[in-house]
């Protein structure tokens, strides 16, 4: 769908976000379970608990931003669904952030939002900033991800801003 005119950055971002991430799941998917299970030198161990991680992190900040308890107490839980679990739950997930981006207000992007951090603590952060960090946050974890990809012979998709922005400017 082509980036409309009147979008707020917030809406963009999350936009991207969920592009870029279906292109690099779609070529996560392709790769052999015994790949992505496998250990490697990875912020979470292997490929698939890295990918779980971002999509359960993103379901911890969706929570937050609902005022909704989340009831995790690791981001790196010990349970592992399958990949094609945590493609669905990935872009069920970006569905959600989409349509929260567009339905929400300037005003309403400017509010505190009051959390436990799950390692303990107490935070507060604007609803625009919780967006910006998930959008970050998976950009980070697909960064460690595609790194391992080049590891295994397969080239991780293009997935930089400006390449969404020209794409999405001639409808592609």
């Amino acid at each position: 769908m082509p980036i409309e005119s009147f979008m707020t950055y917030t809406q963009v971002l999350t936009r991207y976000k969920a592009w870029a991430d279906d292109l690099f799941l779609t070529v996560i998917a392709s790769i052999p379970d015994s790949e992505l299970t496998a250990s490697r030198p990875i912020a979470f161990g292997s490929l698939i608990r890295t990918l779980n991680h971002s999509c359960t992190m993103d379901y911890v900040w969706q929570c937050h931003l609902l005022g909704q308890h989340h009831g995790l107490t690791t981001r790196n839980p010990e349970s592992c669904p399958e990949i094609e679990v945590i493609v669905r739950r990935q872009r069920d997930m970006n569905e959600w952030y989409v349509g929260y981006a567009g339905s929400i207000t300037d005003n309403e992007l400017a509010e505190v939002v009051e959390f436990e951090f799950i390692g303990g603590g107490a935070g507060c952060m604007s609803r625009r900033d919780i967006l910006l960090h998930v959008v970050n946050h998976n950009t980070y974890h697909r960064g460690h991800a595609a790194d391992i990809l080049y590891h295994l012979n397969v080239c991780p998709p293009t997935t930089d801003l400006p390449v969404f922005l020209q794409q999405q400017s001639v409808g592609i």
